[in-house]
């Protein structure tokens, strides 16, 4: 399938005056080879001869003025009903609305930054783009999909209507600002090339793919996936979860998405210009720096380390995984060297 690349089309309104500025031009220059008019007796007679106003003649014609004449008005005469048509067809079909519309939605993600473009606006992608709506973070769907594209415009997100396997696309879509990628397609061999063409553009982009086998997730990781997501898996293990322990699954559910509780679980990282960066647990709990329940500490080097005691020390690039408030998660996140 060749990249849907969006560009600005002519509307009627430019194709109206570019032919109504065409007419203008061929009258000019003929009254003035024809007639030997200097260029504002030209124009001037232009004006008057399409416009047909009435007003006579700035000298007489010459029988090779006439039958230019003759043709300059049928000409008008052609042009203004085609322009007054087409004026009127693309106002009251609502075009101008929709191309207005499109071309805002096109500035709006040239604009965005630290943005997740979401891939796909399937059963998957629908959910994905509902909880980063809900999360506050800004993202640009990319459906190849007519139907499923539209749907999305009427949900009132942010939508290209083009295949992700592109580079072309994935460029319109922001990637090289984005802060990272979801493919949500329906199929694992589209979720592939997405992961693909993605990670060339971006290697060091995060990337969150959804596959359907486990054969299909040794694949996408291969191809620069961050993370794999098998959903009938994850399914399977949350439906047992609920099942055997309901209380610890609806707590987690709870402070991991938001929503009614005032806790929250969340991610803290460490760098090189945060006041927490060189300090044990218990100096940072001294110092008012951090007031938070840590489960656990993810180092630089990517392993995770569950037996928290106030001697561990922070170092840069680390992560920490934290329960708090939300206002004592924002005041951990905040300090830094100034």
């Amino acid at each position: 399938m060749n990249p849907v690349v969006h560009r600005p089309m002519l509307n009627p309104v430019q194709v109206a005056g570019g032919a109504m500025l065409a007419l203008l031009l061929v009258g000019t220059s003929g009254y003035h080879f024809i007639e030997r008019m200097p260029l504002l007796d030209a124009v001037y007679m232009t004006v008057i001869t399409v416009s047909t106003v009435g007003y006579g003649e700035i000298h007489p014609l010459s029988p090779s003025g006439r039958i230019f004449t003759i043709c300059l008005i049928f000409g008008g005469v052609v042009v203004g009903t085609y322009s007054i048509t087409t004026l009127a067809a693309f106002l009251f079909s609502g075009e101008w609305r929709r191309q207005w519309q499109e071309r805002r939605r096109m500035e709006q993600i040239q604009k965005l930054r630290d943005h997740v473009i979401v891939c796909g606006y399937g059963r998957v992608g629908r959910h994905v783009a509902d909880e980063l709506r809900s999360e506050g973070i800004d993202f640009v769907i990319l459906e190849v999909t007519g139907p499923a594209a539209h749907r999305a415009v009427e949900a009132g997100m942010l939508v290209l209507h083009a295949d992700a396997t592109h580079e072309a696309n994935l460029r319109i879509a922001g990637i090289e600002h984005a802060s990272g990628l979801i493919a949500a397609a329906n199929t694992d061999a589209e979720n592939v090339f997405i992961v693909l063409t993605a990670h060339a553009l971006r290697p060091n982009l995060a990337i969150v793919a959804r596959a359907d086998s486990e054969e299909s997730e040794a694949k996408l990781r291969r191809a620069g996936a961050t993370r794999v997501i098998l959903p009938y898996h994850l399914t399977g293990r949350r439906m047992v979860s609920m099942l055997t322990r309901p209380a610890v699954s609806e707590f987690l559910d709870e402070v991991t998405h938001t929503s009614g509780l005032e806790l929250l679980v969340e991610q803290i990282p460490i760098g090189t210009d945060s006041a927490l960066s060189g300090l044990t647990l218990h100096e940072a709990r001294k110092l008012g720096l951090i007031d938070l329940t840590i489960l656990a500490v993810r180092d630089a080097s990517g392993r995770f380390n569950t037996h928290v005691t106030g001697d561990l020390r922070l170092t840069s690039g680390s992560l920490l995984i934290a329960v708090g408030t939300q206002q004592q998660l924002q005041n951990a996140k905040a300090p830094s060297h100034s």
